[in-house]
């Protein structure tokens, strides 16, 4: 390969690099990372495969608008620090999403080479240029901007929060985001487990955030520890960002049996709570036999998971095919590989418990698909007389989520649809003015870079709205001083 810049004819000719990984058989009973990362001159050479496209499509698929050409012809030329500051001027969070977004079904199946063979590796090449940026500070020192007097107050610490948080800090505004939990990072903490995102990438993150002049306080819940008036009072907008974290159950008898979690429960025990480690003081079950009820990411984690708390069989019932699982491509090829085993066509009846009412099984019938739903996913209708008994000890529900009734509870005056979600204008208001919202509370439960990409455009349309332009009207400005600082 020459060192200057190749042709479309040679760039076509690279294949694509392969993402080395901890194999399956060791993984399955570690909780480290799965995805190792690629050297230095395999990223590079990954990086000369980018066509640099006059229209670049693959930018259009990224829900943060990333410059994706331009980050990537710096590393393809060595000047990573470059492409360093150009990624994080575009992502604030790029650790994060370098190792668990979509790009399959977004910058990557917008990318040129797609069309006939393999897309450019665009997710792996985030990470890598994501981590060389944490491994070297000096390279890519944060800097703090200058101040505008503006305040804004972030509700919930996950990816569309922290978005958020990044863009208006950069913006020059004073902001201070409310976390419930006592970590912050959302569900990036709480519901990715460690072989997916480790802990620490979380860290990096926000850390980097905070020395940005982001304020973050944990503990507090807003409708208890303070109310949406307080915010509102004491800040010049608020974005409501707080997630979609209540679970949604199986509805089937049985499920209020002893050894039935929910996902949300199971993953934050392990996660959050370390019950992985067995020196924590968590309680967790550990069974030898497991049945996880769904087909996304979040089933995916879930079995996932309890195949390395050490049960010995972990069964994934889906109620479609695997064509129509949610879950990204790569998460269902590791947990094949991992051992998981796949029920397709199939869904639960009842929660099967012995005389101590304990788990004892999982009683389920074969579907079959009928005509396409409101998804546009063929629905599952059930066959007659095809009942089945799977045998196990826990069961694990990952259906899904809708959105915590605290906040419609306690702030009757904010207008929500029909599902229990947040409507907002085009612009990311709520009917409250100054009050903003994004991310799952608005859209459901998505994925993390969608969320982003709500935090950051709202946080865009928060600058719009406090500082519009000359002729628009007034500054909305108004110096008032969080809450924490007045007690």
């Amino acid at each position: 390969m020459n060192k200057g810049r190749l042709t479309t004819r040679e760039r076509l000719a690279i294949g694509r690099q392969r993402m080395p990984e901890q194999d399956a058989l060791a993984r399955r009973a570690n909780f480290g990372e799965v995805n190792l990362g690629l050297a230095g001159q395999v990223a590079i050479v990954e990086a000369e495969r980018c066509l640099l496209c006059k229209n670049p499509t693959c930018i259009k698929g990224c829900p943060v608008n990333v410059n994706i050409p331009r980050f990537l012809d710096f590393l393809r030329q060595g000047r990573m620090a470059e492409a360093a500051r150009s990624l994080l001027g575009d992502n604030a969070l790029p650790g994060i999403t370098g190792r668990v977004c979509p790009q399959e079904t977004q910058c990557e199946c917008d990318c040129i080479r797609a069309a006939k063979g393999d897309s450019v590796a665009i997710g792996h090449l985030e990470r890598f240029v994501a981590d060389w940026a944490y491994a070297h500070p000096e390279a890519v020192p944060n800097a703090v901007a200058p101040a505008n007097g503006g305040r804004v107050a972030v509700v919930g610490s996950g990816p569309a929060g922290l978005t958020a948080a990044g863009e208006l800090a950069h913006l020059g505004y004073a902001v201070t985001v409310y976390e419930a939990l006592h970590r912050p990072g959302g569900v990036l903490v709480y519901g990715i487990p460690e072989f997916r995102l480790p802990k620490k990438i979380v860290a990096q993150e926000i850390d980097r955030l905070c020395a940005a002049g982001v304020v973050i306080e944990c503990n507090v819940v807003i409708g208890r520890t303070y109310t949406l008036a307080d915010l509102r009072q004491r800040f010049d907008a608020v974005f409501i960002a707080n997630g979609a974290g209540l679970p949604m159950f199986m509805n089937v008898p049985g499920e209020n049996l002893k050894g039935v979690y929910t996902a949300n429960e199971y993953l934050t025990r392990v996660n959050l709570m370390a019950a992985f480690d067995p020196r924590a003081d968590t309680p967790v079950l550990r069974p030898r036999r497991v049945a996880v009820v769904g087909g996304g990411n979040v089933a995916m984690d879930a079995a996932r998971t309890a195949r390395r708390m050490g049960a010995e069989q972990v069964i994934l019932v889906y109620r479609r095919t695997k064509v129509e699982m949610p879950a990204r491509a790569e998460e269902v090829h590791h947990a094949e590989q991992e051992g998981i085993e796949f029920e397709l066509l199939a869904a639960p009846l009842e929660v099967l418990g012995n005389g101590e009412r304990w788990v004892a099984g999982l009683k389920c019938a074969r579907m079959e698909l009928g005509e396409p739903d409101a998804s546009g996913r063929r629905r599952p209708v059930p066959r007659p007389g095809t009942e089945f008994t799977l045998a196990c000890d826990v069961v694990i529900s990952a259906l899904g989520t809708r959105t915590n009734p605290l906040l419609p509870a306690t702030c009757p005056d904010l207008k929500f649809d029909a599902r229990g979600h947040l409507m907002v204008n085009a612009e990311g208001m709520t009917n409250l003015p100054g009050v903003f919202a994004g991310g799952d509370i608005v859209r459901g439960a998505a994925t993390v870079i969608l969320a982003m990409g709500d935090g950051k455009q709202v946080a865009h349309a928060i600058d719009r709205y406090l500082r519009p332009e000359a002729g628009d009207g007034p500054s909305k400005i108004s110096g008032q001083t969080p809450i924490s600082a007045q007690e």
